[in-house]
């Protein structure tokens, strides 16, 4: 890292610009920013995640995956920066087969919901399909590698079967969708 933030406020966003990792500025409200944005909130959502009890092997993994948007937000901070490997959204992809393996085949739809970890990671997946799509709306404009755009759609996909699975490991099954229930 070039140098360490000290100062937190610089007062250079006053005019309602922000600095990119190459130095130029771009408006708040530009695409890029807005998926900077989104990916940061899905890294904070991750964080709270994170504050429950959690198997370590779920602990572990979310851990990783905090320090992949990390590596996300530094390639969208940096205009034409590339920073993800093809390897991060194929260790989602294993990840995404292990979990699902224990879980029953899915005949219904389910409701975000059962434990709070469970409900937390639901959370989680709705904000990363936001990220996601601010990411491609990002791409409709400007170069996003392939990995970014892979990683997040499997990482939502991650985090629905995280969310089955720790209701299935806490003991809770899925919370069925009932079609017409207060019809």
């Amino acid at each position: 890292m070039g140098y360490r933030l000290s100062k937190i406020y610089t007062r250079t966003g006053d005019a309602g610009t922000t600095g990119l990792g190459d130095g130029s500025r771009v408006n708040k409200d530009a695409p890029r920013i807005s998926a900077l944005g989104d990916v940061d909130e899905l890294n904070a959502v991750i964080g709270l995640l994170l504050c429950e009890e959690l198997p370590i092997e779920v602990r572990t993994l979310l851990i990783g995956v905090q320090h992949d948007l990390f590596d996300l937000g530094g390639e969208l901070s940096v205009p034409g920066g590339a920073f993800l490997k093809d390897t991060q959204p194929a260790r989602l992809e294993d990840a995404i087969d292990r979990f699902n393996a224990e879980l029953a085949p899915l005949k219904e739809f389910i409701l975000p919901g059962g434990t709070r970890a469970a409900a937390l990671t639901h959370l989680a997946r709705t904000v990363c399909r936001r990220a996601e799509r601010a990411v491609v709306t990002l791409a409709q404009h400007e170069t996003v590698s392939e990995a970014a755009r892979q990683y997040l759609n499997r990482l939502s996909d991650l985090l629905f079967v995280l969310a089955r699975w720790l209701n299935r490991h806490a003991g809770h099954g899925d919370v069925l969708w009932q079609k017409g229930l207060n019809a």
